[in-house]
């Protein structure tokens, strides 16, 4: 199988327009578009009854001390986490492109109610769930894709692994508001082939300088 992406190259930033948040110079960060990234995959095996779509950071600290703290930095030795944010299953077989903003646009406090999509598809919860549950103002279940934010202080840039999995089954076996982690569990029995997509992001300014013009 293979994975592309109009929205961005592999290994390439994603620009901040499908991102949660962006670098501010006052504020550190500013709340964006959100949209979801442009995706599209082809070569699935024939036997493919359905496909998953899973994007997870493995990035995210384990320790929140130093995040976003002023005259602090999260140091590139910290051990990291796995942060899910986009969590798909039941995209029928015949759907091989998701378009840019198709399932997200726009942040919505406390999680989005109405998920875009392609018909029949089901949209788990992501990790934003549990980031906000102490936040009065954005606390809530949050579905479907939420972008990048990572803290404006961290050592390193981190990594966004967009993974299609071409599956034997129509239905995955998963219900309610599943996670990242359940339907990797649940779909592992059942999964043909697979191929990853991944763009980098950060909102640490010392990673967004200005290119110097070319000479």
């Amino acid at each position: 199988m293979k994975l592309t992406s109009s929205s961005f190259q592999h290994d390439q930033p994603i620009p901040e327009k499908f991102a949660f948040g962006a670098p501010d110079p006052v504020l550190h960060i500013r709340l964006t578009d959100n949209y979801n990234p442009h995706l599209q995959w082809r070569d699935a095996p024939a036997q493919t009854r359905s496909f998953a779509l899973i994007c997870v950071d493995p990035d995210v600290p384990t320790r929140p001390d130093d995040v976003n703290q002023e005259g602090r930095s999260v140091p590139a030795s910290l051990p990291r986490t796995d942060f899910y944010h986009w969590v798909m299953v039941d995209i029928p077989p015949q759907t091989t492109e998701i378009k840019a903003g198709e399932c997200s646009s726009g942040i919505v406090a406390g999680g989005k109610q109405e998920l875009g999509g392609p018909a029949g598809s089901r949209q788990g919860v992501n990790d934003y769930t549990g980031w906000f549950a102490g936040d009065a103002d954005m606390k809530g279940t949050y579905r479907g894709y939420d972008g990048p934010c990572p803290p404006w202080n961290d050592e390193i840039v981190h990594h966004y692994n967009f993974t299609v999995y071409a599956l034997d089954c129509a239905r995955a076996p998963v219900e309610g508001d599943f996670t990242g982690q359940q339907v990797l569990q649940a779909i592992r029995p059942h999964i043909l082939a697979q191929a990853t997509l991944t763009g980098t992001y950060s909102n640490n300014p010392k990673f967004n300088q200005p290119k110097p013009l070319e000479k």
